[in-house]
Parts: structure tokens; C-alpha cells; sequence
């Protein structure tokens, strides 16, 4: 497989190049104004499809053959694009039967990208001749160092109804299921009587009365996936027939719900992504914590690249807020924190017309005369002094399970609450443990658990029988899983799992629920300690002596009083969600204090082997006793962590790098930090302080 792309040193900085919407006597002013800004490496020709082949079959590349010439003069490398995500008009004009359907049947109009079907052979054939006559092309240009395949695949098009998808689809369901008879039982089609004949019967699930399928609307997202991978191989091999460069595409984790990364992981050379700061957020630091690990963990741990950012406001959310002083520069670094050997951003210079001329760049329609523009100078300096974190990787002993197919499942229609929803609850115990300055990683419920101590599943509604094997193996060898309610429901065709709930998790968990009690809009229930016998609280802990087990195991009433846990004290409330809750070898941890399901057990404890497994039956928050919970749980799986911080300060250490970020307005002073300051050359000799929305870097 190739490497990594080759640049001269140190971090890749720069971002989307798009000289063709300019007169030619502005490039000039823009490769030196790289210079200055310290970039190395932009992306080119993402959108130009149109310029370089105006015609069928008839290629001209004088414009981009002189983009790159200068570019190389400048010492600028160039992460060339193939321009396949915005096909010219005369393709779709030639070719109307590539028009992207929607799920009612409309075909969309043209004048956007991503205006095609993915499983349109004549995309497909029209698609390929112009990657390879871009590759053939430029293979050996000296600006090379890396392509850039499409444009963020799944953005409008992750779905298509057209004929062409419907016989593809049938032809994707042929390979899976071998007959009929297979797919029938698969789906369940005895309800309702929707029995399959043939494979010709099966439609695309277009609109339709409610109650579809549900394995017919999963089944569909996975051929959908997998129609956008094909598009990207078949892009990929014909670029390989004539370079051995790193190929990637930009993905958009976490926001692009339709795509499986997890499955899109193994086809790129560097995992690149594309994240933009949502603004309407309290916290949005918090978010993009959590898709720079998340893309992290989708690359395997290894170094991956962020290939888009804002340098200040986007023009598509309802509100777009310009980034506060210093948020731009806090926000590339934690990216960096968190495992990106890049600092990428939409775009070089802003542009004068379309849809995204208020989205901010590096070169804002104020010119540099501006701050954004002495924000990208001296950014480009503080990547200029972290070329030795290149490379290294990030290290965490808490890992949360994401599954997109889960994500997709728990969504889907008729479910017992409107509130049920996938990125919520992750989201929760995401920023509790983020508070809590501990650093994670994601996984997939069948990946290797063994590096962790604790295991976080608060949205495993879809679960097949081997992840949930695997997550029960995790646990008797030691390992500790936090669950949250309506998890190891279904298996990966949506059917119920027999018996009780939490059906492939009830083992692991010690519990058994009788039955759902979902709660009202805005209605909570309170929760607290357990105060009768016989719900399972009174279940010794461990038939092991006290004396030989390690203290993070020990009963809470033996360990010292610095690591006694603080969730059972009163005042914890839960919403969205209650259940009945019968324990089956776990012990009571909490209470329902009030509610449907009064007395009986909200969160519980199953020791099991040599682990634990927890469960929580409500919806807990930070602030209404989920960050104590998550508290209590780290403390007993014994994760180690900073204590006696502020939560706004973001702690991470990649390798000997330790990045401390400050999001709040006050300064705040960090002891026990030794080393070598990076961006200000400062000597620490036992604490560091941190300016009001300040970074500071530490060799230690």
C-alpha cells in the first residue's frame, strides 16, 4: 500500500484551491501569499470536470498544467483532486438516465453537485475515462503528492431510486442472500404477508404507506454504502495503473449519517476528513473533541488528516457565527491533539460567487488587511514548531462503541419514542468522559476490546450475536462495560433477540426488563440510592477475598475516602426513558426514586468473571448525576486521569506531546507539567498556565 504523502517536513497546512475561479494574474498573489502563510500543500481540481474535458472526449489542460507549474515553483505540493463529484452539463444532458431519483420518485434538476446516480453505468464509464486521462496526465508531475478522489461521497446523493439503483440493488441482495427463501427469513416477510417470489420483486424503499420493511430500509443503506465504495475503487485502481501515490477521499465524520465508515476505512491510504464547527452549539468544542477521535479511530489509531475546516463562519447553518478570538487557532490544534497530521481548511481564498460565497477562507473577501488573514500567518508559524508530533499516536483506555448500522436501525420508524436517538445518548457520556479529561477512542462492538479498561455502549440498539459474544468475553476477562438503556435490542437484521430485554446483552448484564416505560415530553424521574433488599443490592460483590482483589475493585466503603464514588448521593434525575428492571446477578446501584418503575432498579452493577458490566435504565446528564456515574465507573475499572481541573480545559497527549487547551476566559494553571514549551519556547519545571482561550504544547 503507499505510504504517507511525501511532503517536505512537519504538518501538512493549507486548504481547497480553486485558481479557475479567478483571472490568472491573481495566482501569482496567491502562491505568494503561501509563502507567507507558511502552506504546503493545497487540493486542486476537486470541481473541474467541465474545464478539463468541455466536451466528450475532448481534454484540455493548459489551465491546470500552469496551476501546477506554479505551484511547484512555489514549493507548494498539490493534493490533486479527480472532479468526479460535479459532472459537466453536457454529461447530464447526453446521459438523462444518470439523474439522481429521489426517495418520490422526482428526478432532481441539475445546477448543484452530486447531481448523478452512483450505480449509473454511464457515470461510471464517463467517470473513469476522465480520471484516467487526468492520471495519465500528471503521474509524474513533480507537485504530486497525493489524490484526492471525489468530494466527500454521500453528501447528496447518498441514496438514488432510479431503475438503474433498483437493479443494482437486486443484484447486491443476489449476492448476499444466494435465494429468495434466504432474504425472506432475513426480513421477516411473513408479517404482514409480504412474501418475496423472486428477487425481481424487491423495489428500492421508496415512499411508501408507513411500516416498511425494516430489514428492506437497512439492507438499502448497506447497497447504498457500497454502491459510493464501488465508485471510489474503480477510481482508485485506474489512478493505480499509472501512480503509486497515497490515494484518499475527504469523509465527514460524524455528520454523514448515511456513509459506513467503518466499512469505507480499509479503502483509503490516509484517512482524510472534513469537519465544520457547529456554531449553534453551548459547547462545540465538545463536538469536534469527538469527531477528531472518532476519524482517529476509524483510521486505526494511525495519524489521519483533516482535509477541511472553517477559518471562520459557514454559509449553510441556520446561524453562521464568526469563530471568537483565538477559537480558529484552538480549534486546528485540538485536531491536531487528537491525531491529525494536517491543518486543512475550505478554502484558499473566498470566493465572489455561488453557493458559498459568505463561507469564510484563509484569504477572506476582506484581503490581508484582516484578522482571519493574520490568524492563518501566525497559525502557519505554530504548525511550523509542531513538526515533531508527526506521526505520533494518541493513547486511551476508554473506548465508546459506534456502530453506523446501529445509528441507522435505532432511527427507523415505530420505535417506543420519538426521543430515541442514536447521537444523543453518545453524545452524553461522550462529554461526561471528556469532563472528566479523559481521552477516548471509538470502536466497533466486534473490534479487539482487550486495550481497554472500560468499554462505553450508550447506543447499541442493533446487535448481532457476535459483537454482543464479544462484549460478554470483554468483560470475564477483566474488562468493565457501561451500558445505557434500549441496547442489544435487535440483531443486525432489526429482528428482537428472544427473550426478555436487553436480549443479547442480558447475560453480560445480570438484568432482565419486563417491560418499556418511555416518559413524556420534558418529564423526569428522580433517582436514589436503593433502599430495600431483594432488587439485588444486597448481593455480596465478589466471592473473591477482599484482601487479595486490587483496590479499584474493592467495595466503595473500603477505599480510600479521596476515590469514594459521588453518584449515590440524592439529586440524580433521568429523562426521555424508565423501564422494569428485574436483576438477574446484578446489584443495585440506584434506584427509581419516582415514576412508572418507583423502587425498582435505574442503574445497576453485574460483576462478572473478572469485569463488570453496568447498566443505566434513564437518561441521565452531566449535570443531573450522569458525570458521577461516569465517575464511579472509571474509578472502579481504575482509569487513570488528571483530577482538580476545570472542564473547560482540554487535556491530550499525543506521544511526548502533551496539548493543553484552555476554552474558557480565565486563565488556569496545570501542575505537574515538565518540559519544553513548544509554541513559546518556555521551560516548564512543575506547572504550566494556560492564557483565557490559550493552547500551550509541552515536550515532555
Amino acid at each position: 500500500m503507499p505510504g504517507y504523502p511525501v511532503l517536505p517536513e512537519g504538518l501538512a497546512y493549507g486548504g481547497d484551491y480553486n485558481p479557475e475561479q479567478w483571472p490568472e494574474q491573481v495566482w501569482r498573489e496567491d502562491v505568494r501569499l503561501m509563502r507567507e502563510a507558511g502552506v504546503n500543500l493545497v487540493t486542486v481540481g476537486v470541481f473541474n470536470w467541465g474545464l478539463i474535458e468541455p466536451q466528450e472526449g475532448e481534454y484540455d489542460f493548459s489551465r491546470l498544467d500552469r496551476i501546477l507549474d506554479l505551484l511547484h515553483s512555489a514549493g507548494v505540493y498539490a493534493d490533486l483532486a479527480t472532479p468526479t463529484s460535479s459532472p459537466p452539463t453536457w454529461f447530464r444532458r447526453r446521459y438523462p438516465g444518470s439523474r439522481l431519483v429521489d426517495r418520490e420518485g422526482h428526478v432532481l434538476g441539475g445546477g448543484s453537485r452530486h447531481s448523478f446516480c452512483p450505480s449509473s453505468p454511464d457515470y461510471a464509464a464517463a467517470s473513469e475515462r476522465v480520471v484516467a486521462a487526468l492520471a495519465a496526465r500528471y503521474a509524474g508531475h513533480p507537485a504530486l503528492a497525493m489524490w484526492h478522489v471525489h468530494n466527500e461521497y454521500g453528501w447528496a446523493n447518498s441514496h438514488c431510486y432510479c431503475p438503474a439503483s433498483a437493479e443494482a440493488f437486486r443484484a447486491w441482495l443476489r449476492d448476499r442472500y444466494g435465494d429468495v427463501g434466504a432474504l425472506n427469513a432475513a426480513w421477516g416477510t411473513t408479517f404482514w404477508g409480504l412474501i418475496y417470489g423472486a428477487f425481481e420483486e424487491v423495489d428500492p424503499p421508496a415512499t411508501a404507506p408507513v411500516g416498511l420493511l425494516t430489514g428492506l430500509q437497512l439492507d438499502f443503506m448497506r447497497f447504498s454504502v457500497d454502491a459510493h465504495i464501488a465508485c471510489f475503487r474503480r477510481e482508485r485502481e485506474t489512478i493505480r495503473r499509472f501512480s503509486d501515490l497515497p490515494v484518499t477521499t475527504n469523509f465527514m465524520i460524524p455528520n454523514c449519517k448515511p456513509m459506513d465508515y467503518w466499512r469505507w476505512a480499509a479503502e483509503v491510504d490516509v484517512v482524510a476528513n472534513d469537519h465544520y464547527l457547529d456554531s449553534a452549539r453551548a459547547d462545540p468544542h465538545i463536538e469536534l473533541a469527538m469527531a477528531a477521535d472518532l476519524t482517529r479511530s476509524v483510521a486505526g489509531g494511525r495519524p489521519w488528516m483533516l482535509m477541511e475546516h472553517s477559518t471562520g463562519a459557514v454559509n449553510w447553518q441556520p446561524r453562521n457565527l464568526a469563530k471568537r478570538p483565538g477559537e480558529m487557532r484552538r480549534n486546528t490544534l485540538a485536531h491536531v491533539a487528537r491525531g491529525s497530521d494536517s491543518a486543512m481548511f475550505f478554502q484558499w481564498r473566498a470566493s465572489r460567487y455561488g453557493a458559498e460565497k459568505f463561507h469564510s477562507a484563509m484569504v477572506p473577501h476582506a484581503g490581508t488587511d484582516s484578522q482571519i488573514w493574520r490568524d492563518v500567518v501566525a497559525l502557519g508559524a505554530d504548525l511550523g514548531r509542531l513538526a515533531g508530533v508527526r506521526g505520533a499516536r494518541v493513547a486511551a483506555e476508554v473506548a465508546v462503541v459506534w456502530d453506523w448500522e446501529s445509528y441507522w436501525a435505532l432511527e427507523l420508524e415505530w420505535r417506543p419514542s420519538a426521543d430515541l436517538r442514536f447521537r444523543e445518548r453518545i453524545e452524553a457520556y461522550y462529554e461526561a468522559l471528556w469532563r472528566e479529561h479523559v481521552t477516548v477512542d471509538f470502536v466497533h462492538p466486534s473490534a479487539d476490546l482487550s486495550p481497554y479498561r472500560l468499554v462505553v455502549a450508550p447506543s447499541s440498539y442493533l446487535l448481532g450475536e457476535a459483537p454482543a459474544k464479544n462484549l460478554h468475553r470483554y468483560v470475564e476477562a477483566g474488562g468493565h462495560l457501561l451500558v445505557s438503556y434500549f441496547s442489544g435490542i435487535v440483531d443486525e437484521n432489526d429482528t428482537i433477540h428472544p427473550g426478555p430485554y436487553p436480549g443479547a446483552l442480558r447475560e453480560v448484564l445480570g438484568v432482565a426488563v419486563e417491560e418499556f416505560h418511555p416518559l413524556r415530553e420534558h418529564e423526569t424521574v428522580a433517582l436514589r440510592p436503593p433502599k430495600s433488599l431483594g432488587l439485588g443490592s444486597s448481593r455480596p460483590e465478589s466471592s473473591q477475598p477482599e484482601s487479595s482483589r486490587p483496590e479499584s475493585s474493592r467495595p466503595e466503603s473500603s477505599r480510600p475516602e479521596s476515590s469514594r464514588p459521588e453518584s449515590s448521593k440524592p439529586g440524580a434525575t433521568g429523562r426521555i426513558w424508565s423501564e422494569r428492571v428485574r436483576p438477574a446477578g446484578a446489584r443495585t446501584v440506584q434506584e427509581f426514586a419516582d415514576g412508572p418503575d418507583a423502587g425498582h432498579p435505574a442503574v445497576t452493577r453485574h460483576d462478572l468473571g473478572a469485569g463488570s458490566g453496568w447498566y443505566v435504565s434513564t437518561a441521565m446528564d452531566a449535570e443531573s448525576g450522569l458525570r458521577d456515574l461516569v465517575a464511579e465507573v472509571l474509578d472502579h475499572a481504575g482509569v487513570s486521569r488528571p483530577r482538580g481541573l476545570p472542564d473547560t480545559l482540554e487535556l491530550v497527549r499525543r506521544g511526548d506531546h502533551l496539548f493543553l487547551i484552555n476554552h474558557a476566559d480565565a486563565p488556569v494553571t496545570v501542575d505537574g507539567v515538565t518540559g519544553a514549551g513548544v509554541l513559546d519556547d518556555a521551560a516548564y519545571g512543575g506547572s504550566a498556565t494556560v492564557p483565557a482561550g490559550g493552547v500551550v504544547v509541552v515536550r515532555t
